[in-house]
């Protein structure tokens, strides 16, 4: 097989492509054999016809074009590995010769990759932020741990407070009339907690068990549903029932019943260490997100539309997911939020072409500096991902089929490790503490 390669304009280029008489007439041969089984001549049965009878009833072509379409995917795939091209989106074919005894000749045009202009993306200064943990931290996420072991006391001579509990009955109203969904029964509310629009909950504050109340509220101007967005509503609630938070004490046997801590001691330094670990993950995820943004910042490169419109897709399909989650379709999402599926593809595309930049400079790097994940690195990553799903590493591997997505993931990160390794610290600016804190730490220790 021979093939050449012209470069055209936005990161086109044509392939001509001969393929050898041989392998042509083995795929003649081959799509008569498919085509004489699909035809009904009369006098033979079904798939005995001789060829030259099968080429008088249906002509030379559609012998041809089978043939084609045997021969030319795998010839092409063998011209784009040949010289190293990185095909985007399908080809454009053009047939232009097949017949017996001669070599078939193809053109295949279509679009690639694009040529990736690297700039500086060693030695990038990226800030690190000091990992600290005060005490105040400690006792904050002590504070969270009270409240989540917190036993509920059933109040029926107070009032109730910020923070209790209150079971309500709830019916809405807009313009006076019912709104779909602004009732309920029974329903669960922790004053102050920010579950419902903001000062509801303020208004039932002070109310006893069995009162009633009229809470008026005002929706927000950006609300989800364009409905009621800026509208006034009231609301008639009974207070059916309020449970207060009492806390348990902060000693050992605290320590002990939240933990595998023995002692308040113990358990401080437990969250100590977990605050100090989530810290320095938030950290590192930070270095590596800068020292990603810089190299991208300094490289050049024409996207190319496909790419940036396939990555659109993907993040439509995405929303569409998270709504299905929340048992909502995507066509009522829009009608609620007065958009179209073209206001969606508006406002992510400026994120689709930022990550498809950051795809092609990370790919580009990893090539400029031959960094390819080791057969050790692929197997260590199916032997984590069989202990997370707890499954043979042989049957992860089978499940992941030609590991190319795997090998991809792996070469990534190795890139970003190799940038953060060969970036220069530098002090943070002035602008607090950029460490986790125990309002944003996982709550539960071990």
């Amino acid at each position: 097989m021979k093939a050449a390669v012209e470069k055209l304009d936005k990161n086109q280029v044509l392939l001509e492509v001969e393929v050898e008489a041989p392998r042509v007439q083995k795929a003649i041969d081959q799509a008569y054999r498919r085509l004489v089984k699909q035809v009904n001549i009369p006098g033979f049965r079904k798939g005995k016809a001789p060829r030259f009878i099968l080429e008088q009833y249906i002509g030379k072509e559609p012998i041809y074009n089978e043939a084609a379409e045997i021969v030319i995917p795998p010839a092409y795939e063998e011209a784009v590995a040949e010289h190293q091209l990185e095909p985007i989106d399908r080809p454009e074919v053009e047939i232009v010769k097949v017949e017996d005894g001669e070599p078939l000749v193809f053109k295949a045009r279509v679009e690639v990759k694009p040529e990736v202009q690297l700039g500086p993306y060693t030695g990038l200064e990226v800030e690190r932020q000091e990992v600290e943990v005060t005490e105040a931290d400690i006792d904050a996420y002590l504070k969270r741990l009270q409240e989540r072991y917190a036993e509920l006391e059933v109040i029926e001579d107070e009032p109730a407070a910020a923070g209790d509990i209150v079971t309500i009955d709830f019916k809405g109203t807009v313009d006076g009339q019912p709104y779909p969904g602004m009732e309920g029964n029974n329903y669960p509310l922790e004053l102050g907690s920010g579950t419902f629009i903001t000062g509801f909950e303020e208004q039932l504050v002070g109310a006893r068990v069995n009162e009633e109340r009229t809470v008026n509220v005002t929706f927000p101007s950006d609300y989800h549903e364009k409905d009621l967005a800026g509208k006034e509503a009231v609301f008639q609630v009974t207070v059916r029932g309020i449970k207060r938070k009492k806390l348990a004490p902060l000693d050992d046997e605290f320590a002990k019943d939240v933990s595998e801590c023995e002692t308040l001691a113990d358990l401080r330094q437990d969250i100590r260490r977990r605050l100090e670990e989530s810290q320095k993950q938030r950290v590192e995820a930070a270095v590596r997100q800068a020292v990603v943004e810089k190299a991208v910042a300094a490289a050049t490169v024409e996207l190319p539309e496909v790419m940036v419109e396939r990555r659109i897709d993907a993040r439509i399909r995405e929303l569409e997911r998270n709504l299905q989650a929340q048992k909502m379709t995507l066509e009522e999402f829009l009608k609620n939020t007065d958009k179209t599926i073209g206001d969606l593809e508006k406002e992510f595309r400026p994120g689709a072409e930022r990550d498809v930049k950051t795809e092609l400079v990370l790919e580009a790097i990893a090539k400029a500096e031959n960094i390819q994940p080791s057969q050790e690195e692929i197997d260590a990553e199916i032997e984590r991902m069989a202990r997370i799903f707890r499954q043979d590493p042989d049957t992860v591997r089978k499940n992941l089929g030609d590991l190319s997505v795997l090998k991809y993931d792996i070469m990534i990160k190795k890139t970003i490790d190799f940038l953060v390794e060969h970036s220069k610290p530098v002090p943070p600016r002035e602008q607090g503490a950029a460490g986790e804190t125990a309002e944003t730490a996982e709550a539960t220790p071990a």
